[in-house]
């Protein structure tokens, strides 16, 4: 009985100013493998009969170690020059959560939001605290020179030149700062388990330029990351100070729970709150049957799905996903 229920992974590594222009060959190759890899190690973990709390964190977990995303080793930096990143995770079973903010030194912050959501009594914590507490609970820690990328470098530089804050995918190696102030960075993931469960997680390095200890919603519980078995489990990518005025995460899960809106519908009134007050940005969303949405109202989103069949469906741009081989794994 237990096999023929279903499993989901749904990631995203992104949205923002994302255009075939600005995308080389090569580069969308890259991303294409990146998260083909991390859909294949969440995968692993729920087709053995593992949780979708911990499919999450392998899936994420691949992404925080590639320098292709804002998340772990390819975290953006701040206006001072440091790398602070953010995560948070929760599981729809019990509404149980973590979260881990202005951290420098840990590895993979979204192990750190699961060691605060099972090992602490806490929800959320931040900066030293939190890295003395990953250090206890056995965690990798870093220099914090371990998450420098030139990439990333240069679009500070050139951030500072202009006093703008970037998102992640809006200022490519080859294009102009944009005109207007950018606000964004993620990668997440939602997961349903063979035994009904779902979990979500989100983990970003935050806005390039950014100053004065600024968090934005991807470590909130309810604007960047909610899972709930009675509703959906939900990642957000976007404008984080919209996203936190609209609760975007929560308020999608509301309106599946409690007006019985289908989670497309869900997601699109929200994108559409949080353009009304000039953001924008990309939600993805699963249910507890398996059914999933990638929503976005930006020009691309880094995004894939996996299910029982274990074929990887992966997209950028609009329109719909593509299926491709899922690597192993083990893959490196």
């Amino acid at each position: 009985m237990a096999d023929t229920l279903p499993i989901r992974l749904v990631i995203h590594g992104g949205a923002g100013a994302i255009t075939r222009s600005r995308l080389t060959v090569e580069r969308e190759q890259a991303y294409t493998q990146a998260l083909a890899q991390s859909l294949a190690a969440g995968y692993a973990v729920l087709e053995a009969g593992g949780s979708s709390v911990d499919a999450v964190i392998a899936a994420i977990g691949v992404m925080e170690d590639s320098p292709l995303f804002n998340a772990g080793r390819g975290a953006v930096f701040s206006h001072a020059g440091r790398n602070e990143l953010e995560a948070s995770i929760m599981e729809g079973s019990t509404l149980m959560a973590g979260a881990v903010a202005a951290v420098t030194t840990i590895r993979n912050p979204i192990r750190a939001a699961h060691a605060v959501m099972t090992k602490s009594a806490h929800v959320m914590l931040i900066g030293e605290g939190a890295e003395a507490f990953a250090a206890e609970q056995g965690l990798e820690i870093v220099d914090p020179s371990y998450f420098y990328t030139q990439y990333r470098w240069d679009q500070l530089q050139k951030a500072i030149a202009k006093e703008h804050v970037l998102r992640d995918h809006d200022a490519g190696p080859t294009t102009s700062l944009p005109d207007r102030d950018e606000k964004r960075g993620t990668v997440g993931a939602v997961a349903l388990d063979r035994y009904g469960n779902l979990a979500a997680g989100t983990s970003t390095g935050g806005l390039t330029n950014k100053r004065f200890g600024r968090v934005g919603d991807s470590p909130l519980i309810g604007a960047g990351t909610y899972a709930d078995n009675r509703s959906i489990a939900v990642s957000a990518t976007g404008t984080g100070e919209m996203f936190i005025r609209t609760l975007a995460a929560f308020n999608t899960a509301a309106q599946v729970r409690l007006q019985h809106a289908p989670i497309a519908e869900a997601a699109d009134n929200v994108l559409a709150e949080i353009a009304a007050i000039g953001g924008d940005g990309g939600l993805i969303v699963l249910d507890a049957t398996g059914n999933y949405a990638m929503r976005f109202n930006t020009s691309g989103m880094y995004r894939g799905a996996i299910g029982n069949d274990g074929i990887a469906r992966l997209g950028i741009f609009p329109g719909a996903e593509t299926p491709v081989t899922c690597l192993p794994a083990s893959a490196p």
